[in-house]
């Protein structure tokens, strides 16, 4: 009866809380219920009963204690016990909770009520960052963010790894696995308590100060949340929350995603899940969201995306699922409106229309999709050919295609390509090469080095309006991620990202690191991620050439393994006198310098490719540069 706006603060009504006068309210929705009470340590464990309210809602109201203090101390656990309509008393975790922890590794959760005093709550001091007109994301996993074998914290990650994000001169964060999940290998997937931030890492007090210092350092923070399915755990989850199959999921057959054993929701409850994202953007100033598990939400067989997914009518007729759809353009119409700096991320679902078009013109209203284009390009260029066997225009079809100019992010490589049996992409081009820089460079890794910034340079530069960076990968981590499992005896050999590489300067992932921060510092000050599209110019398949333009820079890639071009011609749509912005044959950057730093290269007014400049340019073989005009580079460098 009060808007949408009371509709999605459910957090604020619902789960155990202590108010203004040390009282405690508790509030749940359980509809199959008969009797509902709360017990705990604060008691003893003795129940206490709730009273019903209507429409499946249960209350209960704990009086102070007589000096005015909260009856239920800070921390200590709690349990819901419901009688259900058929006779069942079960035990279960409140929905709500704010905190709960693990008794052992990858074991079930214990409820603690999170109610610190004040002096022992952080203090947010910084204001949030301006909503980015293009995003420049390091993708990260709190856990994995240290070097030592074991789980990292949040208070880890603010103090060393927010500094190197900084540094490296990305403009956005988007965490992976922060919302509580049981299964520690599920990177998060299989949620089990939606408003508790995961307890692995450390308190949400300690979550706050992260986005916080982030904030203070102009970074700009999103999470992943997993709307398509949630864990299938009773006593931990909300799966059979109040001894049905319902509740908060769909009844039936529909409610189940066996393919993956997970739980999926009933869209007609969604105030639950719009709450769970206030409750972030309100309490800990999330900025923005990465939305999981979309194919659970669209369609009725979530198998479906499997499918070579390339034609509209996939996206229309019996087969989608329209409660979720509308899930999805309600979520994104509300927070919209409500939150204008916020930024909304879907995962990918190839070839569906109108996913990122706003809401009023018909879309799902997310503001960007994120793109497997280019990354299945590189994948199949450097898994099945030889440099020679490359294809110019197959590379510029399919990282070029672009439906309705609806905003994209693209990614060389992501946290999918780095998990377990998977070759990341740094593996696949040096391999075994010495990476030391006592010992000689070999012709794999200068070919991998070379490859590896080209590829990372024209994925960033040609189609997308984000690039994405998954940790570790801007120095060419080495090793894949596999997080501990009883499969692999708990080991955190893989689990960890070995930063000392990028650090050391003895070893040549200090190449890559550093290509990546000039990459993204000259992406900063030029904008080439804004709307605009790249304009290819010249595409030729014998030289294995490509140049297009944007953000009035010139980009010009050789992909030939040996042929370098002395006097090669280029078309150039802006007449005047450029220079070399980046390169990356540079010596900082692990090249052969085989340009020079200071060279200036003249146009002519000669038409040349339907444009009405050329340029004539030394371009050495398996080499990428940047080119500007030569005003702008003064300066710059």
């Amino acid at each position: 009866e009060e808007g949408l706006d009371r509709f999605t603060h459910g957090y604020k009504d619902f789960g155990v809380m202590m108010m203004e006068d040390g009282s405690v309210r508790c509030m749940e929705w359980i509809p199959n219920a008969r009797a509902v009470y709360l017990k705990g340590e604060f008691n003893n464990w003795n129940l206490i009963q709730y009273r019903e309210v209507g429409f499946g809602k249960w209350e209960l109201f704990i009086p102070a204690n007589r000096d005015g203090s909260c009856p239920v101390r800070h921390c200590s656990e709690l349990k819901i016990v419901i009688e259900t309509k058929d006779n069942q008393r079960i035990e279960r975790i409140s929905p709500w909770a704010k905190y709960v922890v693990q008794c052992d590794h990858n074991q079930g959760f214990k409820w603690k009520f999170w109610n610190p005093p004040s002096s022992q709550r952080f203090q947010i001091t910084h204001t949030r960052p301006r909503k980015p007109d293009r995003l420049r994301i390091y993708e990260a996993h709190i856990g994995i963010a240290s070097e030592r074998c074991e789980i990292s914290t949040y208070r880890y990650f603010t103090s060393n790894i927010l500094p190197r994000i900084r540094d490296q001169g990305y403009s956005s964060l988007l965490l992976m696995a922060v919302v509580e999940h049981s299964y520690y290998p599920s990177w998060g997937y299989q949620v089990t308590n939606y408003f508790s931030a995961s307890s692995r890492y450390g308190t949400p007090e300690k979550f706050r100060e992260l986005v916080d210092t982030a904030h203070g350092m102009g970074i700009y923070v999103m999470l992943d949340v997993m709307h398509g399915e949630a864990s299938k755990n009773v006593l931990d989850g909300l799966n059979m929350f109040d001894g049905t199959d319902g509740c908060y999921f769909d009844d039936g057959p529909q409610g189940f995603n066996n393919q993956h054993d997970t739980r999926i929701f009933d869209y007609k409850k969604a105030f639950f899940l719009l709450s769970q994202l206030r409750y972030y953007v309100n309490e800990f100033h999330v900025d923005g969201f990465r939305f999981n598990g979309l194919s659970t939400m669209i369609f009725q067989d979530p198998s479906i995306s499997g499918w070579s997914l390339t034609l509209y009518q996939r996206y229309f007729g019996r087969q989608m699922r329209t409660d979720g759809l509308a899930y999805l353009m309600l979520m994104n119409d509300i927070f919209h409106n409500f939150y204008p700096n916020l930024i909304t991320i879907s995962e990918d679902v190839q070839g569906m229309p109108a996913l990122s078009k706003p809401v009023r013109e018909g879309g799902l209203g997310f503001d960007y999709r994120l793109c497997k284009d280019a990354a299945n390009v590189w994948a199949k260029l450097f898994n099945e050919m030889r440099d020679e066997e490359w294809n110019m225009h197959f590379i510029r079809q399919m990282l070029k295609e672009n439906q309705n100019a609806e905003k994209k992010i693209m990614f060389t490589e992501n946290h999918e390509q780095n998990e377990v049996s998977r070759m990341t992409l740094s593996r696949k081009l040096i391999g075994d090469s010495p990476m030391s820089e006592s010992q000689q460079m070999t012709p794999q890794l200068d070919h991998g080095l070379s490859l590896y910034k080209m590829s990372r340079l024209f994925t960033h530069a040609f189609a997308g309006q984000g690039f994405l960076n998954f940790i570790g990968n801007e120095f060419g981590h080495p090793d894949w991620v596999e997080l501990p499992s009883p499969s692999n005896n708990d080991n955190y050999q893989f689990a960890r990202r070995q930063f000392h590489l990028a650090d050391n300067q003895q070893m040549r992932y200090k190449y890559l690191n550093r290509f990546d921060r000039a990459v993204n510092k000259t992406e900063e000050r030029f904008g080439w991620l804004k709307p605009n599209q790249a304009v290819v110019t010249r595409t030729h398949e014998g030289d294995k050439v490509m140049v297009f333009e944007r953000a009035g820079l010139i980009f010009v890639f050789n992909f030939h393994p040996t042929k370098s071009y002395p006097d090669y011609k280029i078309p150039v749509r802006q007449c005047g006198s450029y220079k070399i912005l980046l390169d990356t044959d540079d010596n900082c950057f692990g090249g052969h310098s085989r340009n020079q730093a200071n060279v200036e290269f003249h146009s002519r007014n000669e038409h040349f490719e339907n444009f009405p400049n050329s340029m004539m340019v030394y371009l050495p073989s398996r080499s990428g540069m940047v080119l500007s005009q030569s005003n702008l580079v003064v300066g710059y460098k």
